[in-house]
Order: structure tokens, then sequence, then C-alpha cells
């Protein structure tokens, strides 16, 4: 256990290395999007969103070395969503400010603006298609166009089986058996990103 343990820590662990830039660019790659698509569905502009992400990886910075994996406070991922929550009701408060006068404080701001108050829900959906996309651009690569294309109309896309493989000249159970080799090399590739950073 104590050795998937240190597994499962491992990026969170190299982190901490200012230098690791291979760590810090598939930590990026993960959580960049996320923080991005949440920032512009709360209407900040695209601007506004990158300062937000770069905020949020600072603060991550400077608190990193703190930061103590333990499972009775909860996933790193969970910690990390704090962060950028509290970057973005900063950004909020900062922007009214700046169309308002008065002592309004953050929490008076965040009482008339609900929707600023909670993105936990958010913040794990935008995790999980952001997973999806790391995991398919390690899958896509090392399958036929013809398997990606039915795994993908008729499981994201969701288009009809019989329609999609009339069109790639394949049987249906062609495409079954393309859809279940795909999410299961999918769900490998998360299971793995998971285990070796930040699912404790």
């Amino acid at each position: 256990m104590a050795s998937v343990q240190k597994t499962r820590n491992s990026l969170i662990l190299r982190l901490r290395n200012r230098q690791d830039a291979d760590a810090w660019r598939e930590f990026v790659a993960i959580y960049q999007p996320v923080i991005l698509r949440i920032a512009k569905r709360k209407g900040l502009q695209q601007s506004d969103a990158a300062e937000l992400a770069q905020r949020v990886f600072l603060a991550l910075v400077r608190a990193i070395d703190r930061f103590q994996p333990d499972t009775q406070k909860g996933k790193f991922r969970s910690w990390l969503y704090r962060i950028c929550h509290n970057e973005l009701c900063n950004q909020f408060a900062a922007n009214q400010k700046h169309q308002a006068s008065g002592d309004s404080t953050i929490q008076q701001l965040l009482d008339n603006h609900p929707e600023y108050s909670d993105i936990s829900s958010e913040f794990n959906i935008e995790y999980r298609r952001s997973l999806f996309r790391y995991a398919a651009a390690i899958v896509q690569p090392n399958v036929s166009e013809t398997s990606w294309q039915a795994f993908y109309q008729t499981a994201v896309q969701h288009r009809p089986i019989a329609d999609v493989a009339q069109e790639l000249a394949i049987s249906v159970g062609a495409v079954y058996i393309a859809r279940s080799r795909i999410m299961a090399k999918l769900q490998g590739a998360v299971r793995q990103y998971q285990e070796q950073h930040d699912e404790l």
C-alpha cells in the first residue's frame, strides 16, 4: 500500500521542484483548460481568464510545499479547486469594486451573485473532460482511424451504431468491438494518470 501511495503522489512531489519542466507541462496540460473554461463560463474575458489561470498556478507554486497528501482531508484536486475558487472570487470582487463604490465585502458580493459561490461541480466536470482529451491524445494515434471514428461517433457523438457502421463500411459487430477496445484503452490511460498523480 505504501508503494502505491508513493506512486500516486509522484506528480505532486515533482511539482515541488520548480525546475521539473515535464511535471509542470503535464500538470498545466490537464488543469489549465479546466480553469479557462470555468472562468469563461463565469463571464471572464479571454485575457482575464488567462490571468486567473496564471494566478492559480502562482498560488500553487507558493503553496505546494505545504500540501500534505492526506486521505482524511481529500484529494489534491480538491485542494487545487479551493485555490481556483478563491482566486475566482478575488477576481470577481476586484471586477465589482472597479464597477461600484462602497465597502462591499467579498462575501456580500458573492451573496448577490451566487453563481460564483460554488464551482465545485463545474470544476469536476471540466476536469473529467480534460482527462478525456488527455487520454484521447494518447490512445487515438495508436488505433486505426476507422476504429477511432467508430468509437467517437457512437460513444461521444451518440450517433446510431448502424448508421456509423454503414458509413465506415464495417459491420455493426466491428463497431461494438472498436468501442469496447478503445473505451478500455481510454480508461486505462485515465487510471494510469490518476494513480500516478492526484487520486489519493
